[in-house]
């Protein structure tokens, strides 16, 4: 029977975004793939620990509780770059702690950016930089680099919480642009005078819209949903009107939004309690992945914000040289 994946949330998750495997990523670049192999035979039956990913997969995962069990609307797929063998061990975790995942992709070495539609992934999360770029740059599938997981965070886990920042992310980076190259009051005045045009689709539009489609799944009205969204942005008055207009041109449902005009992130996530945050810019990412799960969104390596991140990175290495 032909599957009809427009009404399933398909999540692609690399072994290290799930369970921590540092020690092993440190091993294979000390002592390559047989020093690897023999130390994941060796420890075959230890069980791995929960890594960054692992609370919003468990709780995803819980969401096909409320529907027809013949029709889950949520799937995670396990993408490796193991091989089949040094994967068992990957294995034998999920088992333990009864995650219901039914697929994997253990590539030995090759890309994983290929598979990405193969799977009809939705949203990938990693912690290998060059295969979230190359996915980045050859599909229109959100993925987000990961960071280390929070010390303390202790996620609800009958509920799934995902907050997004706005330009870059969920919106495209044509405003973002005006801010970085020129100033704050040129881009109110921009957002200011296109409030009933809506913003353009960044990377992350159409996860938000597979969400919100989800949300229509689940048998209770969206307010009172398990499934929640929240917006989580450095703009503020009078910009904040425009993202508001957007999202209901979009006909998407957001749970919840916070306007912060510059102010920290990590305060106002900590008290959400996401699962998960998204953002593209490092400065709102280094508080806020002490407190709740984080991924980076990275640029295209044409964009423009690519660019300008770059030259930033130039003349801050030149700064710190004089």
């Amino acid at each position: 029977m032909q599957i009809d994946f427009t009404k399933i949330l398909v999540v692609g998750v690399s072994s290290r975004a799930l369970f921590n495997l540092e020690e092993e990523e440190k091993i294979f670049k000390e002592k390559n793939v047989r020093g690897f192999r023999e130390y994941q035979f060796a420890n075959e039956d230890k069980l791995l620990e929960k890594g960054t990913a692992f609370p919003l997969v468990e709780a995803l995962l819980k969401l096909n509780k409320h529907v027809d069990s013949k029709k889950p609307i949520v799937e995670v797929v396990i993408m490796s770059k193991n091989s089949p063998e040094t994967g068992l061990r990957i294995l034998k975790s999920i088992q333990h702690y009864e995650l219901p995942i039914t697929r994997w992709a253990f590539s030995a070495g090759e890309p994983l950016a290929p598979f990405i539609k193969a799977f009809n992934i939705d949203l990938f999360l990693s912690k290998d930089e060059n295969d979230v770029q190359k996915i980045i740059d050859s599909s229109s599938c959100a993925t987000a680099l990961v960071y280390d997981p929070p010390a303390d965070f202790k996620p609800e886990t009958e509920r799934v919480k995902f907050a997004f920042d706005a330009d870059a992310v969920v919106f495209s980076e044509e405003s973002e642009i005006i801010y970085k190259t020129q100033n704050i009051d040129a881009f109110h005045q921009h957002e200011k005078a296109n409030e009933n045009v809506p913003l353009n689709d960044g990377p992350f539009a159409a996860l938000l819209r597979k969400l919100s489609d989800i949300q229509d799944q689940l048998p209770v009205e969206k307010e009172l949903s398990p499934l929640r969204i929240a917006i989580v942005t450095a703009r503020n008055s009078p910009s904040h009107m425009r993202v508001v207009k957007t999202l209901r041109s979009w006909n998407v449902y957001v749970d919840e939004a916070y306007f912060l005009g510059g102010w920290p992130k990590a305060p106002v996530l900590e008290a959400i309690g996401t699962h998960i945050f998204f953002d593209d810019q490092d400065r709102h990412l280094v508080d806020s992945q002490t407190k709740v799960p984080c991924g980076k969104v990275l640029y295209k390596s044409d964009s423009i914000l690519k660019t300008f991140e770059n030259e930033m990175i130039v003349k801050s290495k030149k700064t710190v040289n004089q």
